[in-house]
């Protein structure tokens, strides 16, 4: 069946390349897996109208074909949810041509996932879209980031690697729209969801499909004495709607324009890896602070640190600052609208704890958020066990809770959740 399942790949890469099936000489692989995920609230008190936060089937094709010079690759997803709408749901999540121009330049085009920086769950330089729904309710890791329709080039030399991507149309961060997570609504000043008769489904509007309006982002890199440093630039929006502007029915979220400008640099230290990293973002709409409906500019960094401390054991922390500018004008705009104010300097403490059991048939992780600021936390734990080489079960939970609702994980201290996950790979 699977050298069947090789055959029509072969055939059917052959017609996307329009070429001969008889003159194909490229290496095709199909595979993929089926997963069960189902999640259920802890929180009675949640305003969505679904006790459940996941319950959906899930087929995942991959094929990939590649020769000396060349590669495609397509990942599609199909997917039933059996949630509060039941909806049949299909994405391209990849699908990209990369080849090779000359000896020193590779050209990806297509639908991909796009990742750079150095943290561990913390993004600075890492403007590239991603998929918050999906990592609260215990969707796979690679859930987190979500595709784009991009085109990257980057060229590869001796004084180092120069990448640049460009995103023709905006593709903003997936966030908790009220359906299945609830979440903080600035107008209304409280938690919301779909349910007990309110609707906050929340969909805000893109930026207009314009060439002005696409993303452009580049990173410079380069090694040396086995660390590697990189120099980052950034052009388009902030990723999430995190600005409004007046109509005639009121506030509209919007997404502001950013530019963000940055640095990192990853190596070996006393036995592990360390790793630090900034930006600067410029919020090109509101650069002086006195616009109250507009994100403030901000400088923000890290540091972390990580190390294998007993056999099958690894542990690391990160710290990040983010220090905002024009704070006095935040301040005092926060407090005519009686809303809720952060510090001038907000702090986020993270771990990661890795348990490897059983001959490493079983992984335990822990990671945690937390804000001594914002006075708020999120807690990701999860237990793997990999019962064949194609069967892998999996139990997790995500726990948030926070003093004031408006910050980053108090918003979500409603949505605390469990899940059960089934997932057998082809």
């Amino acid at each position: 069946m699977k050298r069947q399942l090789r055959v029509l790949a072969a055939v059917a890469t052959a017609a996307i390349l329009n070429i001969g099936p008889g003159i194909v000489r490229a290496d095709v692989k199909l595979d993929g897996f089926m997963q069960g995920l189902y999640g259920g609230r802890l929180d009675k008190k949640n305003p969505t109208s679904s006790e459940q936060t996941a319950n959906e089937s899930r087929l995942q094709l991959r094929l990939e074909q590649t020769n000396d010079n060349s590669e495609f690759f397509g990942r599609l997803d199909f997917v039933y949810d059996g949630t509060a709408d039941q909806s049949y749901i299909w994405e391209l999540r990849e699908g990209y041509l990369k080849t090779r121009l000359g000896n020193h330049i590779d050209l990806k085009l297509g639908r991909q996932i796009l990742t750079w920086g150095t943290g561990d769950l913390i993004f600075i330089n890492d403007v590239f879209a991603k998929d918050y729904r999906s990592f609260f309710i215990g969707r796979d890791d690679q859930y987190l980031k979500a595709p784009q329709n991009a085109l990257r080039m980057e060229y590869y030399g001796g004084i180092g690697s120069l990448a640049l991507v460009w995103t023709p149309q905006f593709e903003p961060n997936r966030l908790p729209d009220g359906r299945t997570l609830s979440y903080f609504n600035p107008f209304t000043g409280s938690i919301v969801g779909t349910g007990l008769g309110e609707q906050y489904y929340f969909n805000p509007t893109l930026p207009p499909s314009k060439f002005e309006n696409g993303e452009w982002a580049t990173r410079f890199s380069r090694d040396f004495g086995g660390y590697n440093a990189a120099l980052y630039f950034y052009k388009g929006f902030y990723k999430n709607p995190n600005g409004a502007v007046m109509t005639a029915d009121g506030p509209m979220p919007v997404f502001p324009k950013l530019n963000v400008y940055g640095a990192s640099i990853r190596g070996p230290l006393a036995g592990g890896i360390v790793w630090a990293e900034g930006g600067y973002f410029d919020s090109r709409q509101d650069r002086g602070g006195q616009d109250p409906l507009m994100p403030n500019s901000s400088t923000t960094g890290m540091v972390g640190f990580e190390r294998q401390v007993a056999t099958n054991l690894t542990v690391n922390a990160q710290w990040q600052f983010d220090a905002m500018a024009s704070y006095d004008a935040y301040k005092e705009q926060q407090t005519a609208m009686h809303a809720y104010v952060r510090d001038k300097v907000s702090h986020l403490l993270t771990s990661r704890i890795t348990k490897l059991l059983h001959s490493e048939l079983i992984t335990l992780s822990g990671f945690v958020f937390y804000s001594p600021s914002d006075q708020d936390v999120y807690a990701r734990l999860s237990g793997e066990y990999k019962y064949t080489d194609q069967v892998t079960f999996a139990v997790g939970a995500n726990l948030f809770d926070g003093k004031h609702e408006a910050t980053n994980f108090g918003q979500f201290k409603r949505n605390d959740n469990v899940y059960l996950k089934v997932t057998y790979n082809y």
